[in-house]
């Protein structure tokens, strides 16, 4: 029996924290095609009286219609910049809007009314294709609102029940089937599936999904049947983690934007000075006509709005927060990317970040006459009755090799020793070596050569001898030796930070090809050595995934995280999040950074360069306020928003 029980939510009960689809209208909010938003209604009217009233000017005399089409002009486009232009007056930090109003309403005064109207839609077309920009650039991440859906089946004692996400408690069991979106983060309990976690961790490939396997909210069940346990509520979900930390990454602004808002702070009462220089000292002071020096000054105006210096940083930062996130990546501010740029050095945490995090049996041998599949089932029969992460990993490698597990009595669990048992009427052991020193049982010699390779190792014995070694170790991350070689390429430093003892360290070191390694560390001690890198190197990023790297992930440059099996306090105290753990991603989010940087430095270079030729071109009477708009304020914004909007492309 299926129970249908959707109740209807009020916005209101919902916090302005809350990132469902339809409490969260206010953040990202959805717009109406193009041709019905209002700015193109507005742009299309006074571009059509403006055509009209040049058309009426030039070819009939009609001067008093004209006049009243520009007008008209000025009353549709330029009613935002006027309110703005007002309200900059009134709180004595003149802007942008308000150059352009001196210059609108100054070529009416000296009879080019066409020109001043020109003024007014011109930059009112710049203003819309920047909001247009910024929608393109945030285009994806406002897409996240809507990847969960905002119903869950839930199985009760009565049937499923069809519920409100936000009705549904950590530990209630939801139903998904083939082709429908999990609706909240759980872990699986019942089922088999293949789940396309594309949207939040920007893995292309379906990831496998058994029990015991999480899942997240937003991501499609392809092609099983799944019961999953609420392991979050729908506010704390991956996905409001990621959607909420956009946000918060929206208002974070770069060093360099910081610099230009205090620069353009300053910058627009300084180009009013010079304006009114311009037009003051060769009237009164050299005699030259006022009309002809005053409309210089508008041109003057126009030219050094700071339109396309103001909006080169943010456009670029957005851009490339924008596509890393469709590369499963979580930037968190605008300042992370610029510091990123300056990076020297990299310290990566070891276990979980470099490694996976998960021991595998590397190698089995056998010694005095046993084969290495007997000392194997010896081991796995032992290790069958303990929960040690030693023994998971010999029985996953057990199962791998269909071992038969042998009959187990007068089992005993020697505390951070071993293991022993009798198998057959003879007494076994399992352990490391420290277990058989008082054994009187002498250590094989091919113990020293894994230990060289900072291997774990444990011997299989009887009462006499040893019988074999078992080898494990902490596989390495995929990549990871791609990776450091990368980052030596860029000219970036890598070093280590793990509470491994520097044998097992500097092995692994070498095998992945790190240029420095420091073992034996407390989270404590990490801090000291990022504290130490940063004095070294200026600026340093720490990668990392647990709760005792968090101090570490905090005190660096830059933090990165491993999102997807880091923990909750790596990830919040971390600037970036790798989504699916992929340490690929750290070639791309230097391109990344070090792309944007170079383009936000193209975007200021050419604005500067294009409006210092036109100021001196204006002040020589050489250009009009047509050639200033077009040009030196609308045509030059629309030139570094798409060269900013290059960067959701950016690929690695």
């Amino acid at each position: 029996m299926q129970i249908s029980k959707l109740q209807m939510l009020d916005n209101d009960s919902c916090t302005e924290e809350s990132t469902c689809s339809c409490c969260a209208i206010d953040f990202f909010e959805e717009k109406p095609p193009l041709w019905r938003r209002q700015q193109i209604i507005k742009g299309s009217s006074a571009g059509i009286l403006l055509l009209g009233g040049l058309l009426t000017e030039y070819f009939t005399a009609q001067g008093t219609a004209a006049l009243a089409m520009f007008i008209s002009v000025i009353a549709i486009s330029g009613r935002e910049i006027l309110k703005k232009a007002w309200s900059s007056l009134i709180s004595r930090r003149l802007d942008m809007n308000c150059l352009m109003s001196i210059a609108a309403f100054g070529s009416f005064f000296i009879g080019h009314a066409e020109e001043g109207a020109a003024v007014f839609f011109l930059f009112f077309v710049a203003e819309t294709l920047e909001e247009y920009a910024s929608d393109r650039a945030r285009e994806s991440i406002g897409k996240l609102l809507h990847l969960a859906p905002e119903t869950a089946r839930v199985k009760r004692d009565s049937g499923e029940v069809e519920l409100h996400t936000h009705e549904v408690e950590v530990g209630e069991i939801i139903i998904v089937r083939p082709g429908e979106k999990i609706p909240l983060d759980g872990m699986i309990v019942s089922g088999h599936s293949s789940v396309n976690e594309s949207p939040i961790t920007g893995e292309s490939l379906p990831a496998e999904k058994a029990t015991g396997d999480d899942v997240y909210a937003g991501t499609m069940n392809e092609e099983g049947y799944l019961e999953a346990e609420v392991t979050k509520k729908s506010e704390n979900t991956l996905l409001s983690r990621i959607v909420k930390l956009v946000k918060e990454a929206e208002r974070k602004k770069s060093a360099t934007e910081k610099y230009i808002d205090r620069f353009a702070r300053y910058y627009t009462p300084a180009v009013i000075g010079i304006a009114l220089a311009t037009f003051l000292i060769p009237t009164l002071f050299l005699g030259y006509a006022w009309d002809i020096w005053l409309y210089r000054a508008l041109v003057l105006l126009v030219i050094s709005c700071p339109c396309a210096l103001a909006i080169s940083t943010p456009v670029a930062m957005v851009s490339a927060i924008t596509s890393a996130t469709r590369h499963g990546i979580l930037i968190k501010g605008a300042t992370f990317i610029e510091a990123l740029s300056k990076v020297r050095a990299f310290a990566f945490d070891k276990t979980g970040t470099l490694t996976k995090g998960v021991l595998e049996v590397t190698d089995i041998i056998g010694l005095k006459g046993y084969s290495p599949e007997d000392v194997f089932t010896m081991a796995a029969s032992l290790e069958s009755r303990s929960n040690h992460p030693i023994a998971k990993a010999i029985m996953r490698k057990a199962s791998e090799k269909d071992v038969t597990i042998q009959e187990i009595t007068a089992f005993k669990d020697i505390q951070g020793k071993g293991l022993e048992g009798v198998i057959q009427g003879k007494t076994y052991y399992a352990g490391a070596k420290n277990m058989f020193a008082s054994l009187s049982i002498e250590m094989p010699e091919e113990l020293i050569h894994f230990e060289n390779e900072g291997k774990t190792s444990i011997v299989v014995a009887d009462d006499d001898s040893a019988l074999g070694i078992i080898a494990l170790a902490d596989s390495v991350r995929d990549n990871a030796s791609e990776v450091i070689l990368a980052l030596r390429r860029w000219n970036i430093k890598t070093e280590m930070l793990t509470g491994d003892n520097e044998k097992v360290a500097q092995a692994f070191a070498r095998q992945i090809g790190i240029d420095d390694c420091y073992a034996g560390l407390l989270p404590e001690d990490k801090v000291t050595v990022v504290n130490r890198l940063i004095h070294g190197f200026d600026h340093v990023a720490m990668v990392g995934d647990g709760v005792n790297d968090a101090p570490a992930l905090a005190s660096a440059s830059v933090g990165i995280a491993m999102g997807s099996q880091g923990t909750d306090v790596a990830i919040e105290t971390a600037d970036i999040t790798l989504m699916h753990d992929d340490l690929s991603k750290i070639d791309y989010l230097v391109h990344l950074s070090r792309k944007t940087m170079a383009i936000v430095r193209q975007n200021i270079f050419v604005s500067i360069l294009i409006k210092g030729s036109l100021t001196v071109m204006a002040v020589l009477g050489m250009i009009n306020l047509w050639v200033a708009v077009g040009i030196g304020d609308m045509g030059l914004s629309v030139a570094v928003i798409l060269n900013a909007m290059r960067l959701t492309r950016v690929e690695k």
